[in-house]
């Protein structure tokens, strides 16, 4: 296939025919031993380098001129010819009938192609077009292109830590294809996806991007992630270097000391604010009172610490007046853009004089509750262990009452008489010991003695006199020491007292 004329000489194919026709030499332009010699068909170069197209001409051809084209048919361009040519193109041996080569210097990527060495014959007629007469087989040219130096972004914005952050190394410029990407952190290898590769502005070279996730922790404040780049024009890989402190935030920690705060009236209490372990240095302090902000000027600089945070504290001196008594003291940090974060104290002043110092607080009527509450279950089970005792003791009464074939023990009820006529200072108890055959009404009658108690007896025949009664003394373990007296006289002519001892336990 042959080029096509160039620019203002258009080939007219009828009117050349018919003109060479019509000439007598016609025949002798078969004749022509012009003979064209391309002898390079593949050059491989790298950019910014040298290159030479070698084209030779022997024998005898039709006038007309030899040029440089790349690429053949619509698309070609010419790369020299004796009227024009590009500055970075010139011959190699000047003024040459038979050595049309030529040199190229400082190639780069969009010079690769095909190049043909072209004889071109003048065609008789109105304009003097150029046709093709030979040319070469062609040239094909490969620039080797070194990629450009890798470029690591991260995230248009800061992440926490714990947060996952994607990573794009990106290269381009290179030719051939062959690519490789190789990911690390702190010199260690890392994990990451195969790199994507892309035809660059022009079909000789490529670009490539390659993406890494990492998690962010606290510790990355120092730590350096890079993207090595591997190429077949590289003797060594390139590297691009990212810090990943520039894409992290560490929040702060914050501190109120002290935690809790009782102040005598009138007196001046110092708040201290710690704020700790935070990244970047970015950061602004407030106090507040109750919401309303405070005027504090004694805040310190932001220092680093050895592991790469920074950490700062602000002082607030409190006068403790007695209508700021449950004040809350807040200390407010912004930290990086973020939403704020605070901590705050209750102020509780004491005040001389009145009852308890200042007003109780939440935390000591939790306390009381709890006291209350502990004191409460103790009593109940002291009634318990009382009502036990009581108990036991009553059942061993019984016991010993049962013992006797003839006599019952029982508590009787107290009659207003006894009781008007004379009182119990020793809280001294009574049994009325009563026979199964009848049962009397008497009057009981009590001897108030230091262990004794009297019980009536009350007998199926009343006794013919006085002297056939007899007294029973109980001596109950629960009864008051008082004074021993007399035995009182009955009552009446049917009722007989009997003293019955009963050992202590």
């Amino acid at each position: 296939m042959e080029p096509p004329a160039r620019g203002p000489r258009p080939v007219s194919w009828p009117l050349t025919c018919l003109v060479l026709l019509s000439l007598p030499s016609v025949g002798a332009q078969r004749s022509w031993s012009l003979r064209l010699q391309q002898p390079q068909e593949q050059l491989v170069s790298t950019a910014g380098q040298t290159i030479i197209l070698s084209c030779t001409i022997s024998g005898e051809g039709p006038p007309g001129p030899v040029e440089w084209l790349k690429g053949w048919g619509t698309e070609n361009k010419t790369i020299y010819a004796q009227t024009s040519s590009s500055p970075r193109v010139t011959r190699v041996v000047n003024e040459s009938n038979t050595d049309f080569s030529i040199q190229i210097r400082d190639v780069q990527p969009e010079d690769a192609g095909t190049y043909y060495c072209v004889k071109f014959t003048r065609t008789v007629g109105h304009g003097g077009g150029l046709q093709v007469f030979q040319h070469g087989k062609g040239t094909v040219v490969s620039v080797h292109a070194k990629p450009t130096q890798p470029v690591v972004s991260g995230p248009g914005r800061r992440a926490g830590t714990g947060a996952s952050v994607s990573f794009t190394c990106e290269s381009g410029g290179f030719f051939p294809k062959d690519i490789s990407v190789r990911w690390l952190k702190n010199q260690a290898p890392i994990s990451a996806q195969q790199p994507r590769v892309r035809p660059g502005q022009t079909n000789s070279s490529y670009t490539m991007s390659s993406t890494v996730t990492l998690a962010l922790v606290p510790q990355d404040v120092r730590s350096q992630l890079a993207c090595e780049v591997q190429h077949p024009t590289l003797p060594a890989p390139l590297r691009g270097t990212y810090q990943l402190r520039e894409a992290l935030r560490v929040a702060p920690s914050l501190r109120l000391l002290p935690g809790s705060s009782s102040v005598e009236v009138n007196k001046t209490l110092t708040l201290t604010c710690r704020v700790e372990g935070f990244y970047p240095r970015d950061l602004a302090l407030s106090w507040l009172e109750g919401g309303r902000e405070l005027r504090v000027e004694n805040t310190s600089r932001a220092v680093q610490t050895p592991q790469g945070l920074f950490q700062l504290s602000s002082l607030l001196e409190v006068q403790a007046t007695e209508d700021r008594n449950g004040s809350a003291f807040t200390c407010r940090v912004v930290h990086d853009g973020q939403d704020p974060i605070s901590s705050t104290v209750t102020l509780w002043v004491a005040v001389p004089g009145k009852e308890g110092l200042g007003e109780q607080r939440p935390a000591d009527s939790d306390n009381l509750l709890i006291i209350y509450s502990v004191v409460g279950v103790v009593c109940t089970v002291l009634a318990l262990l009382v009502a036990a005792i009581l108990y036991l003791i009553r059942t061993k009464q019984s016991k010993a009452g049962k013992s006797s074939p003839s006599a019952r023990l029982h508590e009787p009820e107290k009659s207003s008489e006894a009781t008007t006529q004379e009182s119990d200072p020793n809280n001294l108890t009574y049994a009325d010991l009563n026979f199964e055959k009848e049962r009397k009404s008497i009057r009981r009658m009590v001897e108030m003695s230091q262990q004794s108690e009297y019980a009536s007896i009350q007998a199926s025949q009343a006794p013919s006199a006085d002297d056939n009664l007899t007294y029973a003394d109980l001596d109950m373990v629960h009864l008051n020491k008082a004074p021993k007296r007399l035995a009182p006289r009955p009552e009446e002519a049917s009722s007989e007292y009997a003293s019955v001892q009963i050992p202590r336990k």
